[in-house]
């Protein structure tokens, strides 16, 4: 069996089921819906499912509510709104840093609450729980760099591998991080590129600064501290060196 053909089998080792997800979001979106009020504009899928990275051993199901411009309660309230329409269905809720985690039917969903920016279509204002500030973003441009980079099966490879080993790696930095390693590398060597793609991450990760492509204010890279970065990186360079696919991802 060659690289590539390993790494294929992976990924459909880990293929997602996506009526079950569909299932799960349809369990809270009428409750969502009822709580904004007509001060919903959409209701959508975002993260991985949007960009087509999802895994069925790591992802949250990721559903971004987002608000109306002229919506008149501030990001917190509107975040800690969220959190309390979690807690009274039964959704055992935790605060993450921009959404509340959730668990319902057996799915983790992250619902992510947002104020559309007044002018703008795609552009949200979102309450950052690690700063008790705002920060800025575009999930379409964030959806779009991803599924447009042409690495979308080295990025699901990377976050088996991040999953397996238990680290912390958010997502969106991960594939970031994916898509800056293997930039000009050809897409037909899989295998090659997966272990590009850790080796560069081994070697770049600490010191790496890596930017929100539709936000050059919201610093990537700074949603994991040094150490969080240590360990990431070094586990990256210890699997880019074994001899066997099997001691990488299983």
């Amino acid at each position: 069996m060659t690289g590539d053909q390993y790494v294929e089998g992976i990924l459909q080792k880990y293929s997602v089921n996506s009526a079950s997800a569909k299932i799960a979001a349809d369990n809270v979106a009428p409750a969502i819906r009822r709580w904004a009020g007509n001060q919903l504009a959409t209701l959508q899928y975002s993260g991985s499912f949007a960009k087509g990275t999802a895994n069925n051993i790591s992802t949250d199901i990721d559903l971004f509510i987002s608000l109306k411009s002229d919506t008149s309660e501030t990001l917190k309230v509107i975040y800690d709104g969220v959190f309390e329409l979690a807690r009274g269905q039964g959704w055992a809720p935790v605060r993450q840093n921009v959404s509340i985690g959730t668990s319902v039917s057996g799915k983790k969903l992250d619902l992510v609450p947002g104020k559309i920016q007044a002018g703008y279509q795609n552009v949200h204002s979102l309450y950052k729980r690690k700063t008790g500030f705002w920060t800025q973003t575009n999930v379409k441009a964030q959806i779009d760099t991803v599924v447009n980079s042409g690495r979308v099966k080295e990025i699901r490879a990377i976050k088996a591998w991040r999953t397996l080993h238990k680290l912390t790696f958010p997502s969106f930095y991960l594939e970031l991080s994916v898509i800056n390693a293997l930039k000009g590398r050809s897409a037909s060597n899989l295998a090659g590129n997966v272990l590009h793609a850790l080796n560069s991450i081994g070697d770049n990760l600490p010191t790496a600064r890596i930017v929100d492509p539709a936000n050059t204010n919201n610093v990537i890279s700074d949603d994991l501290t040094p150490s969080e970065k240590s360990a990431v990186a070094r586990q990256a360079k210890t699997s880019a060196g074994k001899s066997y696919w099997k001691e990488i991802i299983w």
